[in-house]
């Protein structure tokens, strides 16, 4: 049986993580167990599926870069422990990938209801390829969905978990496409002295660059 809290809204960035204890692949798991580091909690729509598949066979090749940033995969769908055992069984069988990360089953619906992982206007009650990343104090630092028939990219997880980690440590922002060792934006200012003084260098008052080294 999963247990959770179920919020009164939507789930939003800055949102704590509802609490869960579910049965997964690696045994039972709860929200808590990942308390103190990061976490990529991420629903498929459905096991034995080619879209998913090809998902789960990069995250797992990516593992260790995850793990590099201190960061725990976790993934989820309705479908049942067994039906999760016999899928990574297969991709093992027939990729030759071990998907090592705990997989959830979530048959009750409970925990995608808590999260908001179902499709309210979808045929059927298959999760949408949605992912959350929930950082080390259980607070939601990124939501992303995608439609069933497009696959995420975990290279853009990767990147998103650097830039995230490096604006929390350094105070500054990240710019669009950020990569490690590109610089960062200075966060702009919030009154008029301090962005005439921001200015006096030729450089625009609002888009100032730091060195991220």
């Amino acid at each position: 049986m999963n247990d959770t809290v179920t919020p009164a809204r939507p789930l939003r960035i800055g949102d704590p993580a509802p609490e869960f204890r579910a049965r997964t692949t690696c045994g039972e798991r709860s929200l808590a167990d990942y308390r103190g580091s990061w976490l990529l909690l991420f629903a498929h729509p459905a096991d034995f599926t080619p879209v998913c598949t090809s998902e789960f066979i990069s995250f797992a090749k990516a593992q260790d870069q995850f793990d590099a940033l201190g960061c725990k995969l976790l993934g989820i769908s309705i479908d049942s422990l067994y039906s999760h055992l016999a899928w990574l069984r297969d991709i093992r069988e027939r990729f030759g990938v071990s998907v090592t990360f705990p997989i959830i089953e979530d048959p009750s619906m409970a925990i995608a209801t808590a999260y908001g992982m179902l499709d309210p206007v979808a045929p059927d009650t298959a999760a949408i390829r949605a992912s959350y990343v929930i950082d080390p104090q259980g607070v939601i630092r990124a939501i992303t969905w995608y439609p069933l028939n497009v696959g995420r990219s975990v290279a853009e997880q990767l990147r998103f978990l650097r830039a995230v980690q490096t604006a929390d440590a350094s105070g500054a922002s990240t710019p669009e496409g950020w990569q490690e060792g590109m610089p960062l934006l200075e966060l702009a200012p919030t009154s008029l002295e301090a962005a005439l003084d921001s200015g006096q260098d030729g450089a625009a008052w609002y888009f100032r660059q730091r060195d991220s080294r």
